[in-house]
């Protein structure tokens, strides 16, 4: 069965669509064919990512208008040939298309692919009830700040109203030393206001920032980050894998941290 999964938050820049290169990425690698489709229509960032940006010829636009077969505007990933991506365009706005599009669209990727991804735009309008159309599920995107929090919290409330109830959440650019101090909220505090199933837990990570530069995604990186680990892991967890949750105060137990803790008296 194909699992059609949007990714999507609300608020932007929490991480959506670094998210849904990683997971479909990490998904490929562990043998799904897996397709993304760039749902933010106008600004489509998630070619850049995968580094597909000059191998994009038609998006999803033109499939919609039947003036390219979904072949043509489909680019496969050379490092990962399980992946796919269908880009959107860029001259038009999101109300280029319709739900009935986008849903008629995830019907047929969905009988060639074991997985769709569709990153969702920031908002909760148009474009954001154009993005979860054809999804059967989705996964909340958010980061440890209260307005971040809100936010998702009210599209949970969207997405179930649309009766998508199979929703999971990724806790990105968590600062563990900021919430051993109390200046963030920690994994519990956010599941306890969302009370959804965590999925993964991604660390606050500069590589994140070197892989969107190269176009590289972190789950290729021959030496995996934290962030890259973590999304691995994350991926795993989406498709039925059981992986423990890193304990990520581990990365603070460098001989600096522990002598700090000695001279404090907490070995």
């Amino acid at each position: 069965m194909s699992r059609t999964i949007v990714v999507t938050s609300g608020k932007g820049g929490v991480g959506k669509t670094t998210s849904t290169a990683n997971l479909g990425m990490a998904l490929a690698r562990l043998g799904r064919k897996v397709v993304l489709v760039d749902a933010d229509f106008g600004l489509r960032n998630l070619d850049l990512l995968l580094g597909l940006e000059n191998r994009v010829v038609y998006t999803a636009l033109e499939v919609i208008a039947r003036e390219c077969k979904l072949d043509q505007a489909l680019v496969k990933d050379k490092r990962q040939p399980n992946l796919s991506l269908l880009a959107a365009p860029q001259t038009r706005n999101k109300t280029a298309i319709t739900a009935a599009h986008m849903k008629a669209l995830v019907e047929v990727l969905s009988r060639h692919f074991d997985y769709v991804l569709v990153d969702c735009p920031a908002g909760i309008e148009t474009g954001f009830q154009n993005a979860i159309a054809g999804a059967k599920e989705a996964i909340i995107v958010t980061t440890p700040e209260i307005s971040a929090v809100r936010d998702a919290d009210r599209v949970i409330g969207l997405l179930e109203a649309n009766r998508i109830k199979d929703i999971k959440l990724i806790l990105n650019r968590l600062r563990p030393a900021m919430v051993k101090n109390n200046d963030m909220m920690s994994v519990e505090d956010v599941l306890e206001i969302l009370s959804v199933k965590l999925i993964g837990v991604i660390p606050e990570d500069e590589q994140v920032i070197v892989s969107t530069n190269k176009g590289e995604p972190l789950v290729l990186a021959e030496k995996l980050s934290l962030a890259g680990e973590a999304y691995d892991n994350t991926a795993k967890r989406l498709d039925g894998i059981e992986v423990e949750f890193m304990d990520f105060t581990a990365a603070n137990n460098s001989i600096f941290a522990r002598f700090g803790r000695w001279l404090r008296g907490n070995p």
